[in-house]
């Protein structure tokens, strides 16, 4: 069971649980001691034997290498479960200990995770549930996995990398890859007609809004960095920039398909939005696998009705192997920050996906590989015509909504000047830093967004 903050049994204490757990631990620790000997089942499964040994080769050597160290905010018995979960790695152990050793510290720190608010969770208490996961992947793949033992290793690597930090040099994000290619290996030998009703991302050609000349926003072809800087970013102009992706491999030698993104990410588990905008009071947020994703929301194979969208994810650092695909624009090199401060997220979902009227605390660059989009942008110098929420959580978005505006209840909104455009394949639009913007998916569509300072 992993406890949430909804069904966390108020009448124990958190120190009593982890007490709790180690008595069952060590019950297990008394009764179910397998060691195994030299003609053991690894040998006989050569190709499992072969994964073990290649998650093994990027683990500490020995038990004294394997770092553990924590401020004293983590109790000291959740540090001797680690401790114990960190023996059992280096033994030949039934999985069954391995298992209830890593279940009982991804039970616990799930609780810390979701008590409070999400900024005020200590780091050290993410670090502790990516070591349960680690040691649960441990436990997973240390025996003779099946090929739903290896996916459910991916999900808990994807867990750690969505929900812990990073540790021992972001050894998660290297074990995944090495599972991700079993995983491969094994899709590999399936009827590769399973997924072929879509070879590349192909849809119906959409409805195109009407755009009027003189609220068209202005196309340039590769400008200079001298006269982008002078002519868009200082004067805090939007732009659509051509031909600045056309070396990219997404639009080259891996051009973006369901089939490639099937192959390269459809085991990860990547986080979901739920409703058509996140201002419906419906909207939700869900953990599905890319795969799922793809088949509950883009081909609709479950008839689904509501709209699935897979937005604002950091994708690109959780699967290195998409950010080949893709190059940061040269332009963000006239910021202020570091490359390792740019942010870059993944939007990915059908038509009829919406980001209601908003603004960014960065400048944007946001680059259409799939699909089109059709998108408006407003001044934040008429940021009063534009009615933003009163709330602190929405504050940064509109209420109006701008395809179908309350003109009663929001009237000076038809007095706000706006530029718009359809963003096609290969277009990259500049949004500077607090320009509103709204977004409409006119079709199946793939963007990428840099936000830089």
């Amino acid at each position: 069971m992993i406890f949430t903050s909804g069904n966390h049994p108020d009448c124990v204490d958190t120190n009593q649980m982890v007490q709790i757990y180690s008595n069952i631990a060590g019950f297990w620790e008394s009764t179910v001691v397998i060691e195994l000997h030299s003609g053991s089942l690894i040998q006989t499964l050569p190709s499992m034997a072969t994964l073990w040994s290649k998650i093994s080769a990027v683990l500490p050597l020995s038990e004294e290498e394997f770092p553990l160290q924590f401020s004293d905010k983590v109790e000291s018995s959740v540090v001797e479960m680690l401790r114990r979960s960190r023996q059992l790695l280096y033994r030949e152990t039934a999985g069954t200990r391995r298992m209830l050793q890593a279940q009982i510290i991804l039970d616990y720190s799930w609780e810390k995770l979701n008590t409070g608010t999400w900024r005020h969770v200590d780091k050290d208490w993410r670090r502790v549930y990516s070591y349960g996961c680690l040691f649960k992947v441990a436990a997973l793949c240390h025996r003779d996995p099946s090929a739903d033992d290896v996916l459910q290793a991916v999900r808990t690597c994807d867990m750690a990398l969505l929900m812990g930090a990073a540790i021992m040099d972001n050894i998660l994000q290297v074990i995944v890859q090495i599972l991700q290619r079993e995983v491969r290996k094994s899709t590999e030998e399936e009827d590769e007609a399973e997924h072929s009703e879509v070879k590349r991302i192909k849809t119906a050609r959409p409805h195109v809004p009407v755009i009027r000349d003189e609220l068209a926003v202005p196309r340039v072809k590769r400008p200079s960095l001298e006269s982008f800087s002078t002519n868009y970013l200082l004067p805090h102009k939007p732009a659509i920039l051509e031909g600045i992706t056309d070396h990219w491999p997404a639009f080259n030698q891996h051009p973006w398909s369901i089939e490639y993104l099937r192959s390269v990410a459809g085991c990860r588990t990547v986080p979901v939005e739920v409703g058509s905008r996140y201002t419906d009071e419906e909207w939700s947020q869900t953990l599905l696998t890319v795969n799922e994703f793809i088949d509950r929301y883009i081909t609709r194979k479950g008839g689904a009705k509501a709209v699935g969208y897979l937005a604002q994810h950091q994708l690109f650092d959780q699967i290195p192997e998409l950010k080949e695909d893709i190059r940061l624009p040269d332009y963000c090199c006239l910021g202020e920050g570091d490359e390792e401060d740019i942010t870059v997220n993944a939007w990915f979902g059908p038509g009829g996906t919406v980001s209601p009227l908003h603004q960014d605390p960065q400048h944007n660059f946001l680059a259409q590989v799939v699909g089109s989009k059709y998108i408006r942008l407003y001044s934040p110098e008429d940021t009063d015509k534009l009615y933003p929420h009163q709330s602190q959580l929405l504050h940064n978005t509109s209420q109006v909504e701008v395809e179908n505006p309350d003109l009663r209840r929001f009237p000076e909104f038809a007095k706000a000047p706006y530029l718009d455009c359809v963003l096609q394949p290969g277009d990259v639009l500049f949004i500077p830093v607090q320009h509103w913007h709204y977004v409409r998916s006119l079709e199946l569509s793939f963007s990428v967004s840099f936000w830089w300072s």
